[in-house]
């Protein structure tokens, strides 16, 4: 253990211990601890003060969680669990605040500011869930939840050995992240189940977001996945294959290059971008869907079901087609062995599950082309109020 991990980790614990949200509300005369939700966190400090002091706290307690982890990225790089821990120890700062005798917030900003720095990619999907939820449902510890079970099914799904050395300590840290997420949120999440939770507020505004992430979301996961599948796929092929016929002289090769070479070639350059194909694809989709269920659950009319229905059989045939990339994958390399043994079945079963991903690529893409048609016919208006109920 480096001499300095531990003075790192007691620092972010300290820093990450600082209660913005009661030193803020304290400024204004307020004790946070007796008003609203009693939570010194952005969301009760925004709902006591108005949106602007939790917009403040928000980005306070994002920075006490993002500084101390960069911090120690730079400064002690090896270990890599050092800046982990540090984030760690940041994140039940806030948590358990020594200040405060132990009376933390939930942990959602400063969490939010250590996978920034420690997951970029899993962070951004989460915070799109978290954006999509509260325009859909309004509930911001929902909202919280789900983006806490994002970022760790992100973090699985997008990493290819996530327990295997040097991405092991991550890993955990972003199931053990979400885990405290979830359980600081049961009151909420047992409101919640009773009906009994706070919402945001109606607007304009929060409608605005809802539509403005579902038809980004749709566009993009629509053109990502034509592209894709009509220009990048194709074009690789069909340039690789055709060095064949016209080689560069600056490319190295002793012998010709045959046109299954060529084959081999694309294949091999266009393995990897399938991940990150499928990751945008999931995002997208996941965006999409939720926003698509709230209107669902509070619009009549069939075409808000319908649009659900479609969404939803779209992202069930990519995840049904992600897990196919590795087993492909190995099929690949497999099928032009020189033991004829292994080529033969190989090329056989490359055959057969080349077949199923390209149909199930082919057919979720036609998917998010109907719903993106859909987006035509988005809600702009608040929804009607329950029966028997005035607005």
């Amino acid at each position: 253990m480096p001499v300095a991990a531990i003075p790192a980790i007691v620092f972010s614990y300290l820093l990450g211990a600082v209660p913005f949200g009661y030193i803020v509300a304290r400024l204004r005369g307020v004790d946070i601890f007796a008003a609203g939700s009693g939570n010194i966190g952005a969301t009760n400090v925004g709902r006591v003060l108005g949106r602007k002091f939790g917009v403040v706290v928000f980005v306070l307690d994002l920075l006490k969680g993002a500084f101390p982890v960069a911090l120690v990225r730079h400064e002690l790089p090896d270990p890599p669990w050092v800046a982990v821990a540090a984030g760690l120890a940041a994140f039940v700062g806030h948590m358990f605040p020594v200040y405060l005798r132990f009376r933390g917030g939930k942990g959602v900003a400063t969490g939010t500011g250590v996978v920034a720095v420690l997951l970029p990619g899993p962070t951004t999907a989460a915070a799109l869930v978290w954006l999509a939820t509260l325009a859909a449902a309004r509930y911001v510890s929902l909202s919280s939840v789900l983006a806490a079970l994002t970022l760790a099914a992100f973090r699985l799904l997008t990493s290819p050995e996530p327990f295997a050395d040097g991405q092991a300590t991550l890993t955990a840290f972003s199931l053990l992240a979400a885990a405290l997420v979830i359980v600081r949120h049961r009151s909420n999440l047992t409101r919640l189940s009773r009906g009994e939770e706070n919402r945001v507020t109606d607007s304009v505004r929060v409608r605005m977001l809802a539509r403005v992430l579902h038809v980004l979301a749709l566009g993009l996961w629509f053109g990502a996945a034509a592209f894709f599948t009509f220009v990048v796929g194709l074009t690789l092929f069909h340039t690789f294959e055709g060095l064949e016929r016209q080689r560069p002289d600056w490319l190295p090769l002793t012998a010709a290059l045959t046109e299954e070479q060529g084959t081999r070639l694309a294949g091999i350059a266009v393995s990897p971008i399938f991940p990150q194909y499928f990751a945008l694809q999931g995002v997208c989709g996941l965006v999409a869907l939720i926003t698509a269920w709230g209107w669902a659950r509070s619009y009549p009319g069939r075409v808000h079901r319908v649009r659900f229905a479609v969404i939803a059989a779209g992202v069930i045939l990519v995840l049904a087609g992600w897990p196919l990339v590795d087993k492909i994958d190995a099929l690949r390399f497999a099928r032009y062995s020189p033991d004829e043994a292994i080529a033969a079945p190989a090329k056989a079963a490359f055959g057969i599950w080349h077949t199923v991903s390209l149909s199930l690529n082919l057919a979720a893409l036609v998917l998010a082309g109907v719903a993106l048609a859909l987006a035509a016919r988005l809600p702009a208006d608040p929804p009607a109020p329950p029966a028997g109920k005035s607005g």
